[in-house]
């Protein structure tokens, strides 16, 4: 069986590939689910895809400015290339650092809760990801390092992901797949636990969950952003995202009384205008 073809269909000759199809499907289903339960809290309609329209288009923006300024050695020599993110280039933490710093000055203009939003889209976000990284399957990337056939096979895999990660005659680690099946199971954690766990914590628990898995698979990859010849950038941005998590959710415990996220059923104020700040 060959590879899958990473182009799905052609548009007047512009090649549409299965990844930005997969990664459309993640971000709708994550939208709908968070949709749903905006209209549970009763936030206005048109709060949440204000906020995810334009957290989109900055989580992008700046994901592949992360990109580029980790890859400016190649970058600085081809400039007229920076712009051109069809060709593959964008980081999964830039994007994150763009997407919730656009919702945090979104949520402080429209006087809501960055916290009960981050609750609400917490799911959303993991559940997205888990879908994402099979557009990296269709495009045989992020993998990890060889391994033999008999290993995939020990791991039960259907044939068609084992015959996906042969690649040029070589089989490598389906590093896509473990953070896949991490976040599925992280999406169904922070769906049980939301409605009794403080304000917030769903939020804070997404990056430390999302975080533990990452830090431990990429080590296993090949392709990693490197902040030095032995250091991954994504496992220190990991560790620096546990540390800040934890450390957040801690202050905020000790500090505030906090409600329960399924205790409150309506929009809570910002935490720059409340009186209660910690909501």
């Amino acid at each position: 069986m060959a590879p899958f073809d990473p182009t799905a269909f052609e548009i007047f000759g512009y090649p549409v590939r299965w990844y930005g199809i997969i990664i459309a499907c993640g971000i709708l289903i994550g939208y709908i689910i968070a949709q749903k339960e905006t209209e549970r809290k009763h936030f206005k309609d048109d709060t949440l895809i204000d906020i995810v329209m334009w957290s989109i288009v900055s989580g992008i923006i700046c994901a592949r400015i992360y990109y580029v300024a980790f890859k400016w050695d190649y970058y600085y020599n081809h400039v007229s290339e920076i712009p051109l993110i069809m060709n593959g280039g964008i980081a999964i933490h830039g994007g994150l650092i763009g997407a919730i710093g656009m919702a945090y000055f979104l949520c402080r203009r429209k006087n809501i809760s960055f916290f009960q939003l981050g609750d609400i889209a917490a799911p959303s976000i993991i559940l997205g990801q888990a879908i994402g990284r099979w557009g990296n399957f269709m495009n045989q990337e992020a993998h990890g390092g060889e391994v033999t056939r008999k290993f995939l096979e020990s791991l039960h895999l259907p044939e068609f992901i084992i015959n996906q990660m042969n690649i040029d005659g070589t089989y490598y680690h389906p590093t896509f797949l473990y953070e896949s099946v991490w976040s599925i199971i992280g999406f169904i954690i922070l769906l049980l636990l939301r409605n009794h766990l403080k304000i917030g914590q769903t939020f804070l628990l997404y990056g430390i969950w999302y975080s533990i898995g990452r830090f431990f698979i990429e080590g296993l990859r090949t392709d990693s952003l490197m902040l030095t010849s032995h250091l991954r950038i994504a496992q220190v941005i990991s560790i620096v995202i546990m540390l800040v998590a934890a450390a957040v959710w801690i202050y905020r415990n000790y500090k505030y009384q906090l409600p329960k996220y399924g205790a409150v059923n309506t929009p809570v104020r910002s935490a720059h205008y409340a009186k209660d700040r910690a909501l």
